[in-house]
């Protein structure tokens, strides 16, 4: 039986190995009948290497950050947020990949901040925006929340049709986990987004807690950031030890 580490680079190696094979079919078939093919197949075949090649960009970027994260490089800026303009700047990005899907953005009522790196925290974001589209079968709904919480400012992302046992929710946050029945062959991914995830949540003093309803078939994802206060700044705080000042 297979190891998780061979698991996963047998995984990393099919999920190079896909978009590869697309790019160059189409490349091959465009150049040999260029003449023969129509505007609209043309844009068609254009569209997917496009798509393909973002598939490699993102999977090349994944893997980048797993180094930076397991070897402390990652350099974190924090700074004040606005919670619900970066949670609506990474729908955003985001419909752009998923247009078949609705997701419903309840934003809270009150303008609230964290503090926190904003390029990280987009990041946090988006994969897992992406992977609530991609793991909600049949539904194209993603229902979204942004609220206070104490000390903490809280992101809610929420898909249906999906359901995570009690005892993955432990592991699905390990590198190199992948759990069958939520993470199927047919979906795309290196299964490294959720790593990253928290582990840069960790980083900036945050946390990510998943809440997954076995009834109703839906999973929730919760996102905590530090509440953005004016007198930390004058503290030397930081970032896992980095100081604020």
């Amino acid at each position: 039986m297979k190891n998780i580490k061979e698991e996963f680079i047998s995984t990393l190696s099919h999920e190079i190995r896909t978009p590869l094979t697309s790019i160059k079919g189409f490349s091959q078939t465009m150049l040999s009948s260029w003449d023969k093919l129509s505007d609209e197949k043309k844009k068609e075949f254009l569209n997917i290497i496009l798509d393909q090649s973002q598939r490699l960009i993102n999977l090349v970027e994944n893997v980048l950050n797993v180094a930076k994260i397991d070897s402390n490089s990652e350099n974190f800026i924090p700074i004040k947020i606005n919670v619900n303009q970066i949670m609506q700047n990474c729908i955003n990005i985001v419909q752009m990949a998923h247009k078949d899907f609705s997701f419903k953005f309840d934003k809270s009522k009150n303008e609230i901040f964290s503090l926190a790196d904003n390029d990280k925290t987009q990041q946090i974001l988006i994969n897992i925006l992406d992977n609530a589209a991609k793991y909600s079968n049949n539904s194209k709904v993603i229902d979204i929340k942004t609220y206070n919480q104490g000390d903490y400012n809280v992101f809610s992302i929420k898909n249906y049709g999906s359901y995570i046992s009690d005892e993955n929710i432990n592991k699905i946050f390990d590198k190199f986990y992948r759990v069958d029945s939520y993470i199927s062959s047919s979906t795309q991914g290196s299964g490294l987004g959720l790593y990253i995830a928290k582990n840069l949540a960790d980083k900036m003093n945050g946390k990510i807690e998943v809440v997954s309803d076995k009834k109703n078939m839906t999973c929730e994802f919760l996102v905590y950031l530090p509440v953005y206060e004016v007198e930390k700044l004058t503290r030397n705080i930081g970032i896992k030890g980095e100081s604020l000042v």
